[in-house]
């Protein structure tokens, strides 16, 4: 006679995390559009306002650079504040330091300081931190039918922010004239009212926390019985061939993108020809890395879809095909506005489907008590391999080019694509072959 009411409470309980997930759901999207919108105009000019602070394109690659440092060196401590209050609390700091680092960037130009354009884009890079940590929050709660198609959903809702946000550039040099900045500089009035905005829908909407449900629906893989160290997690992914080649791909998959799109900029003041930081030259910039950011996120759930029904690493293996596409497109048509343009868009879609297929992987294999630090470890790779590459991206674009960078990035994609194929015949459907352990060494 006890069965009925179990059976009704297990459904009610159901019922309810369902209901959070949505709820989850609906908010994360809602603030990663603001979030992408300041992501967005900052990298979109950061790279030509160091150069034109420094008079050296070599260093173009800096502000990247430290973005994808700052997203590196905070994953693993916002990994720990998410595990000790939560997703909303670790989002919201994200974005404040983010909103900070966009207000230094805005004033940089006025006083010439290159040293306070690289501070503010090392707290941005918190920012783009906190949208890597959102899209695994969007799988706290979910199904493992449903894994691929909320992180897809959530990293898509970053589209509407991240292309507006470049394409808002002119519109920003009106307004900074107006105001009596440079041209370069009122774009950063966006990002910064941008990550305020999301950091209001956060408080707002994601109450209780997804990691607090989880906790008490006895889900696992939020608590663990020591303090999450960088070594804990890092043990976890070398120790297990399956997380191994889930965080090797979105790692390399992000250096690639990383390298290519943040010479773009400096490679299109040159060959568009009005000279870099010139008005003109801003909006094509401007143009191109919105089309590129729509490649990055707008099929974002189609390969979550995709992902679900066809295979994690299936769909990142396409989309390392995506990213070799890219290079050749971008090695052959270099001189070619509207060829780089369209490379762009290719880099883009093979970054999205390998995040989106590749993170589901690692969220569907890293079980146990550290798979919140797994997932930090994944964000921290990203920025550490981002961060080397944009750095080494400008030398290389002084040096060979842009065909030499996109030949480089190329060299990568195509390793990575023999291994993750070969991973897929391996792993994919076999749940038996390397089963997760919960007791990594830390």
């Amino acid at each position: 006679m006890t069965a009925a009411p179990d059976t009704a409470q297990v459904a009610e309980e159901g019922a309810a995390l369902a209901a959070g997930q949505r709820r989850v759901v609906r908010t994360l999207a809602a603030s990663q559009v603001f979030s992408g919108l300041g992501n967005g105009s900052a990298l979109a000019v950061g790279s030509v306002l160091a150069v034109e602070l420094t008079g050296n394109a070599a260093l173009g690659g800096t502000t990247t650079m430290m973005i994808s440092a700052a997203g590196a060196l905070s994953a693993l401590p916002l990994a720990r504040l998410a595990l000790a209050r939560g997703r909303r609390t670790a989002l919201t700091v994200a974005y404040l330091v983010a909103a900070l680092g966009a207000a230094c960037m805005l004033a940089a130009p006025g006083i010439g300081g290159f040293g306070l354009l690289l501070a503010g884009s090392f707290g941005v890079g918190l920012g783009a931190a906190g949208n890597l940590q959102a899209r695994f929050a969007a799988t706290d709660l979910a199904t493992p039918a449903r894994l691929g198609r909320d992180l897809g959903l959530v990293v898509w809702s970053i589209t509407i922010g991240a292309v507006a946000g470049p394409n808002l550039i002119g519109p920003g040099v009106v307004l900074a004239r107006a105001v009596g900045l440079a041209d370069t500089a009122g774009v950063f009035l966006l990002s910064v009212a941008g990550m305020l905005a999301a950091v209001a829908i956060l408080q707002a909407g994601l109450r209780p926390d997804p990691l607090a449900l989880r906790r008490e629906a006895g889900l696992g893989g939020v608590a663990s019985p020591q303090p999450p160290r960088l070594r804990a997690g890092v043990g976890a992914v070398v120790g297990d061939p399956r997380i191994r080649v889930g965080v090797a791909a979105v790692v390399v998959g992000h250096a690639v993108m990383v390298g290519v799109m943040a010479m773009t900029p400096v490679h299109l003041s040159r060959t568009h020809g009005a000279g870099a930081g010139g008005a003109d030259t801003l909006v094509v910039i401007g143009v191109v890395i919105s089309l590129h950011i729509a490649g990055m996120y707008a099929l974002s759930p189609v390969w979550g879809r995709a992902a679900d029904r066809w295979g994690r690493l299936a769909v990142t293996a396409a989309g390392f095909a995506g990213l070799l596409a890219a290079t050749l497109v971008g090695a052959v048509g270099a001189a070619s506005t509207g060829a780089v343009t369209a490379a762009l868009v290719l880099l883009g879609l093979g970054w999205g489907a390998v995040t989106v297929a590749g993170s589901a992987w690692v969220s569907e294999v890293a079980t146990g008590p550290r798979r919140v630090l797994v997932q930090g470890v994944t964000d921290f790779g990203m920025g550490a391999a981002a961060a080397v590459t944009a750095g080494l991206s400008g030398l290389v674009l002084a040096w060979w080019g842009f065909t030499g960078l996109t030949v480089a990035a190329g060299l990568l994609s195509a390793a990575l694509l023999v291994w993750v194929l070969r991973a897929r015949s391996r792993y994919e459907n076999d749940d038996e072959a390397y089963p997760i352990s919960d007791t990594v060494t830390s």
